[in-house]
């Protein structure tokens, strides 16, 4: 008997698309966090946060498969991440959570792995 997955009890794949396409619509416009994307779209990066989110859910491990360990911290190291990108960070994922509509255990979860990923991420106080 296999236990369902926190990734498949959310609705897999769409429901990871739906967070991360409401997640960005937010850092487009935001004057912080959007410079910290240094490709002319954000496609590339919708990607490997889908990719990422999924694996770490218990989805397909293709983020590994394509870009080895996840290595957070170390790839965030090269952006000033202070505690206003993490807060702005934060207010964006909010908003596309909240768009979802799960389960509230599920939210809770959910939300409570973004936010400690956040925090976890700052690198500087600096302004």
């Amino acid at each position: 008997m296999t236990q369902e997955t926190f990734y498949d009890a959310v609705g897999g794949h769409d429901t990871f698309v739906r967070l991360v396409d409401a997640f960005y619509d937010g850092v487009a416009d935001d004057p912080v966090l959007r410079p910290m994307y240094p490709e002319e779209d954000l496609g590339p990066a919708k990607e490997r946060l889908t990719l990422f989110l999924e694996q770490y859910w218990g989805g397909p491990g293709t983020y590994s498969e394509q870009r080895g360990h996840p290595r957070l911290r170390m790839r965030h190291m090269p952006f000033k991440v202070n505690p206003d990108a993490r807060d702005r960070w934060l207010a964006h994922m909010r908003t596309a959570v909240d768009s979802l509509g799960l389960a509230p255990i599920h939210e809770s979860q959910l939300w409570d792995y973004l936010e400690r990923a956040a925090f976890s991420m700052i690198n500087t106080f600096e302004d």
